[in-house]
C-alpha cells in the first residue's frame, strides 16, 4: 500500500475546504482525521472515505468499490474509493468529506454507548 508524499499533499490541498485535518502514516497507508475522527484513508495513492447507510449510495452511483486491505481476501472495510471527478472538485470533495466525518462521529458515538 505505498503512498507517495506528493499524493498526500495533493489530497491535503484538495481537502482545504474541510477545515483542520491531520494525517498519520499507518500500515503502509495514511489515515486522515478531522477533530480526532478517522474519516478517510489513503492506500496505493487512492483516497477512501468512511461510509455507512447515509452516504454509501453516493459512491455506488459512481460505481466505486470498498477498500480491500488484503488483495487476496474478500474482506472489505467501510471505506469507499472517492471518485476522481469528486477528488478534483474541492467544493464537492468538501461536501463528501463532511458526510464521511459525520459517519465517523456516528460510529464513535455508537462505540461509546
Amino acid at each position: 500500500m505505498p503512498v507517495s508524499d506528493s499524493y498526500i499533499q495533493y489530497v491535503k490541498d484538495q481537502l482545504q475546504g474541510v477545515g483542520q485535518i491531520t494525517t498519520r502514516k499507518m500500515f503502509g497507508g495514511v489515515g486522515i482525521y478531522s477533530g480526532g475522527l478517522f474519516f478517510a484513508l489513503i492506500a496505493d495513492n487512492t483516497l477512501y472515505f468512511k461510509v455507512d447507510s447515509t452516504n454509501i449510495e453516493d459512491f455506488e452511483e459512481f460505481g466505486m468499490k470498498p477498500f480491500k486491505p488484503y488483495k487476496n481476501k474478500k474482506q472489505t472495510m467501510n471505506y469507499y474509493e472517492v471518485p476522481a471527478d469528486i477528488l478534483e472538485n474541492c467544493n464537492e470533495l468538501a461536501i463528501w468529506a463532511h458526510k464521511a466525518i459525520a459517519v465517523a462521529a456516528s460510529a464513535r458515538a455508537r462505540d461509546t454507548d
